[in-house]
């Protein structure tokens, strides 16, 4: 399950999007082709990553690259992101998650439930924002996710699993994000949308 070696595979496009675009979707599939590279198709890279989400995810990785002013680990952050994504994923649709491992998924779904709709109510509502509240749920989403995988996947994987949520919980990152007169805040205002969505749809 967790072996790949995150390392740029055969077949994966370098130079064909152009030097600055990039598609959570296309990460998706790469990642898929990855960890199932005997069923990997994209009708099951499209199950695990949905369009909205994919959308999200590459309004994050624009916010980061103009917060890091470094491509290439925005690249990164976001590659580690689906990867996690993915994985956890596919452990829940073929049932590897034990009793007191359903449990976990529900308190994170909850969490994740509850920073969604924080994360939003601080966009729509001016000057409610707190980089503090919102550190401390991304944070304690982190620590649910390290929880629900311990038994299934790697060290490799937790060290991805930090990576991501030590970046988007970081308080300067977030301070960018919402900044009133910044450039982030259409990304943000898109971001919102989508969250929106998944939250209309019980997604989130």
């Amino acid at each position: 399950m967790d072996s790949d070696s995150g390392e740029q595979s055969e077949g994966e496009p370098v130079t064909a999007a152009g030097p600055d675009v990039f598609s959570s979707k296309s990460l998706a599939l790469q990642a898929q082709k990855k960890i199932l590279s005997k069923i990997a198709s994209k009708t099951v890279a499209n199950m695990l990553i949905d369009d909205t989400s994919s959308e999200i995810f590459d309004e994050l990785y624009k916010v980061t690259k103009e917060h890091t002013h470094n491509k290439k680990e925005a690249h990164k952050i976001m590659k580690d992101l689906i990867k996690v994504a993915i994985k956890i994923g596919i452990l829940y649709r073929h049932n590897q998650f034990s009793q007191e491992e359903v449990v976990t998924v529900e308190k994170l779904r909850k969490k994740l439930n509850q920073t969604a709709m924080t994360i939003v109510s601080f966009y729509e509502v001016e000057y409610t924002f707190d980089r503090n509240v919102l550190s401390k749920l991304l944070h304690e989403c982190k620590d649910l996710v390290h929880e629900l995988v311990q038994r299934h996947l790697t060290p490799r994987t937790h060290g991805r699993i930090n990576h991501v949520f030590n970046h988007f919980a970081d308080a300067e990152f977030l301070a960018t994000l919402y900044s009133l007169d910044g450039d982030c805040r259409p990304n943000l205002k898109r971001m919102c949308e989508g969250i929106n969505k998944l939250l209309d749809e019980k997604v989130l």
